[in-house]
């Protein structure tokens, strides 16, 4: 976009299906999905259209390390090491958990880019992250910030241009339905609707966050998308659709919930989705389907942000799918 530096290393269009059997399934509204588990980046994900604009940013001012935070198996984590990786920068990841001898799916993957890892409680991960920030700073490391999730206005313009993306592939869905956790995916698309004129409903199904407070943040940090774009107009938390009935589990727990999307996609369809983004966000789309939330003439588009590669970590392994 003018103004706003941005690298084109994302495989984009990213393609859309539909997906006829799981929709004869649910004898629903037509369930359509966007594969953004194919940008590309080290096994692809949402937050590669949100690093085309943070590298872009951290090679503007003159960055030489990129650091961030997430959980051991974060998909952000894994993409941000790689886009380090790709344009030489240094990487260093402020993960919580606790130090694992044998690494798996994304952690594992985190080491094969190279990326320098610092151990972080779950609770104080975003203190931990600026403490490691201002040591990389004293250091002379030149580091650029990585906010959490890729969730800054920078980060959240890879989906504002996703929006128009969507528009220029002659679809037009009356849903667009996602997982919704750091509020950047989200209020992307909502300033990039306002941006680009698309009119149907954008929902959210909250990973982890409760409803008001998800609203608010993606509120507020669509509205400072907006402006990075030189549009000033003002987003309410009540404007923002967010479901969050979904989550009382806890962050990765898996439940039944995400067991049967995930068997259901990949039975019905050959689409694997993941047990903590996508599993939860489709098993909670699935569950409004069977509700009646949608109206059988509906179109729903499912937006896949992928995380696939957390199939394959540790925990997960016991994943007992069956038919």
């Amino acid at each position: 976009m003018k103004g706003i530096p941005r690298l084109n290393f994302a495989h984009l269009p990213t393609p859309i299906d539909f997906l006829p059997r799981l929709t004869a399934e649910l004898g629903g509204p037509k369930i359509y999905v966007k594969r953004d588990d194919q940008t590309g980046l080290a096994f692809g994900g949402n937050k590669t259209r949100k690093l085309e604009f943070l590298v872009a940013e951290a090679q503007t001012l003159g960055a030489e390390t990129l650091i961030t935070a997430g959980a051991t198996q974060s998909n952000h984590c894994r993409q941000t090491a790689a886009a380090a990786a790709k344009f030489g920068f240094k990487c260093i990841l402020v993960l919580a958990g606790d130090p694992t001898e044998d690494p798996s799916a994304n952690f594992l993957l985190d080491q094969y880019l190279g990326a320098e890892i610092i151990w972080a409680n779950w609770e104080t991960r975003r203190k931990d992250l600026l403490v490691a920030f201002e040591a990389a700073v004293k250091n002379g490391q030149e580091p650029y910030l990585v906010p959490y999730g890729g969730s800054s206005p920078t980060g959240a313009a890879g989906y504002a241009v996703a929006i128009q993306e969507l528009i220029s592939q002659d679809l037009r869905p009356d849903w667009i339905v996602f997982p919704s956790s750091s509020a950047g995916t989200q209020a992307g698309m909502v300033a990039g609707a306002k941006l680009f004129g698309y009119d149907g409903k954008i929902l959210g199904i909250s990973v982890d966050e409760p409803e008001q407070l998800l609203k608010e943040r993606v509120a507020d940090l669509a509205t400072q998308t907006l402006g990075l774009f030189g549009h000033q107009d003002n987003f309410d938390a009540d404007e923002i659709l967010v479901n969050a009935d979904y989550c009382a589990a806890g962050y990765g727990i898996l439940t039944d919930n995400e067991i049967e999307a995930i068997r259901l996609c990949s039975q019905l369809e050959g689409l694997l989705i993941d047990p903590v983004y996508t599993g939860r966000a489709m098993g909670g789309m699935i569950n409004l389907i069977r509700k009646g939330f949608f109206t059988a003439d509906d179109s729903v588009l499912f937006w896949h942000t992928g995380g696939t590669p957390a199939l394959f970590a540790n925990k997960y392994q016991n994943l007992q799918i069956t038919v």
